[in-house]
Protein backbone atom coordinates (compact mmCIF):
# COMPACT_ATOMS: atom_id res chain seq x y z
CA UNK A 1 0.00 0.00 0.00
CA UNK A 2 1.42 3.53 -1.17
CA UNK A 3 0.28 6.32 1.75
CA UNK A 4 1.47 9.55 -0.09
CA UNK A 5 0.46 13.19 1.15
CA UNK A 6 -0.84 15.57 -1.29
CA UNK A 7 -0.49 18.78 -0.03
CA UNK A 8 -2.15 22.35 -0.78
CA UNK A 9 -1.80 25.33 0.08
CA UNK A 10 -3.04 27.28 3.54
CA UNK A 11 -5.19 29.75 1.80
CA UNK A 12 -9.12 30.11 2.20
CA UNK A 13 -9.01 28.24 -1.48
CA UNK A 14 -7.05 25.71 -0.04
CA UNK A 15 -8.93 24.65 2.55
CA UNK A 16 -12.31 24.87 0.08
CA UNK A 17 -10.55 22.48 -1.87
CA UNK A 18 -9.96 20.30 1.02
CA UNK A 19 -13.49 20.44 2.07
CA UNK A 20 -14.80 19.25 -1.31
CA UNK A 21 -12.32 16.39 -1.32
CA UNK A 22 -14.05 15.22 2.18
CA UNK A 23 -17.70 15.99 0.51
CA UNK A 24 -17.10 13.94 -2.80
CA UNK A 25 -15.53 11.27 -1.21
CA UNK A 26 -17.50 10.93 1.90
CA UNK A 27 -18.03 6.71 0.85
CA UNK A 28 -13.70 6.60 0.88
CA UNK A 29 -13.14 9.55 3.83
CA UNK A 30 -11.30 7.37 6.69
CA UNK A 31 -10.41 10.58 8.67
CA UNK A 32 -10.23 14.33 9.40
CA UNK A 33 -7.62 15.52 11.76
CA UNK A 34 -5.60 18.71 12.97
CA UNK A 35 -2.49 18.57 13.92
CA UNK A 36 -1.45 21.47 16.33
CA UNK A 37 2.49 22.63 16.24
CA UNK A 38 4.45 25.81 17.25
CA UNK A 39 6.19 27.63 15.12
CA UNK A 40 8.50 30.49 15.56
CA UNK A 41 6.22 30.93 18.72
CA UNK A 42 3.32 30.85 16.99
CA UNK A 43 0.51 28.04 17.46
CA UNK A 44 -0.33 26.69 13.93
CA UNK A 45 -2.52 24.09 12.80
CA UNK A 46 -2.78 21.55 9.65
CA UNK A 47 -5.67 20.32 8.27
CA UNK A 48 -5.84 16.66 6.85
CA UNK A 49 -8.07 14.53 5.34
CA UNK A 50 -7.19 10.96 5.02
CA UNK A 51 -9.32 8.75 1.85
CA UNK A 52 -9.36 5.41 2.19
CA UNK A 53 -7.45 3.58 -1.03
CA UNK A 54 -10.31 3.09 -4.45
CA UNK A 55 -11.54 -0.53 -5.01
CA UNK A 56 -9.03 -0.60 -7.21
CA UNK A 57 -4.93 -0.12 -6.48
CA UNK A 58 -3.47 0.26 -3.67
CA UNK A 59 -2.69 4.10 -3.00
CA UNK A 60 -4.26 5.61 0.19
CA UNK A 61 -4.27 9.53 -0.55
CA UNK A 62 -3.26 12.24 2.61
CA UNK A 63 -4.55 15.50 1.87
CA UNK A 64 -2.89 18.26 3.97
CA UNK A 65 -3.27 21.92 4.20
CA UNK A 66 0.48 21.90 6.42
CA UNK A 67 0.87 24.73 9.35
CA UNK A 68 -1.02 27.46 7.65
CA UNK A 69 -4.29 27.62 9.90
CA UNK A 70 -3.82 29.44 13.49
CA UNK A 71 -4.24 26.63 16.82
CA UNK A 72 -8.19 27.65 17.16
CA UNK A 73 -8.08 26.94 20.95
CA UNK A 74 -5.13 30.17 21.11
CA UNK A 75 -7.11 32.39 18.15
CA UNK A 76 -10.70 31.02 16.48
CA UNK A 77 -10.73 31.55 13.36
CA UNK A 78 -13.32 30.65 10.27
CA UNK A 79 -10.36 28.31 8.25
CA UNK A 80 -10.88 25.49 11.23
CA UNK A 81 -14.73 26.49 12.19
CA UNK A 82 -15.20 25.49 8.54
CA UNK A 83 -13.76 22.35 8.14
CA UNK A 84 -14.75 21.32 11.82
CA UNK A 85 -18.26 21.74 10.68
CA UNK A 86 -17.61 19.76 7.65
CA UNK A 87 -16.52 16.84 10.08
CA UNK A 88 -19.82 16.96 11.96
CA UNK A 89 -21.75 17.42 8.79
CA UNK A 90 -19.67 14.23 7.26
CA UNK A 91 -20.40 12.30 10.93
CA UNK A 92 -16.57 12.20 11.46
CA UNK A 93 -14.58 12.27 15.04
CA UNK A 94 -12.17 15.87 14.34
CA UNK A 95 -9.08 13.85 15.20
CA UNK A 96 -6.70 16.49 16.91
CA UNK A 97 -3.09 16.23 18.50
CA UNK A 98 0.38 18.08 19.12
CA UNK A 99 3.34 17.02 16.32
CA UNK A 100 7.06 18.43 15.85
CA UNK A 101 6.46 21.48 13.21
CA UNK A 102 8.34 20.66 9.86
CA UNK A 103 10.89 22.95 10.12
CA UNK A 104 12.45 20.65 12.45
CA UNK A 105 13.06 18.34 9.52
CA UNK A 106 15.90 18.94 6.71
CA UNK A 107 13.66 18.15 3.95
CA UNK A 108 9.51 17.89 3.67
CA UNK A 109 9.37 14.37 2.66
CA UNK A 110 10.99 13.33 5.90
CA UNK A 111 8.35 15.18 7.80
CA UNK A 112 5.84 13.23 5.96
CA UNK A 113 7.35 9.87 7.06
CA UNK A 114 7.16 11.12 10.79
CA UNK A 115 3.91 11.87 10.44
CA UNK A 116 3.24 8.62 8.34
CA UNK A 117 5.23 6.66 11.19
CA UNK A 118 2.53 8.49 14.24
CA UNK A 119 -0.17 7.66 12.19
CA UNK A 120 0.21 4.14 11.57
CA UNK A 121 1.49 3.87 15.44
CA UNK A 122 -1.84 5.18 16.40
CA UNK A 123 -3.63 3.00 14.49
CA UNK A 124 -5.39 5.83 11.52
CA UNK A 125 -3.82 3.97 9.14
CA UNK A 126 -2.50 0.59 8.33
CA UNK A 127 0.64 -0.87 8.15
CA UNK A 128 2.43 -1.26 4.71
CA UNK A 129 1.24 -4.75 2.87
Amino acid sequence: MIQRFIELGEGFSDIYELIEIAKRNDDRLKHMMVLHTTINDKAMSSLIVILNPPAEGKFQPIYICREGVPNHTIKPNKRFQLFADTAKELNKELIQFNVKPSTLFSEKDLYFQHLIAIFRLNHYLPALT
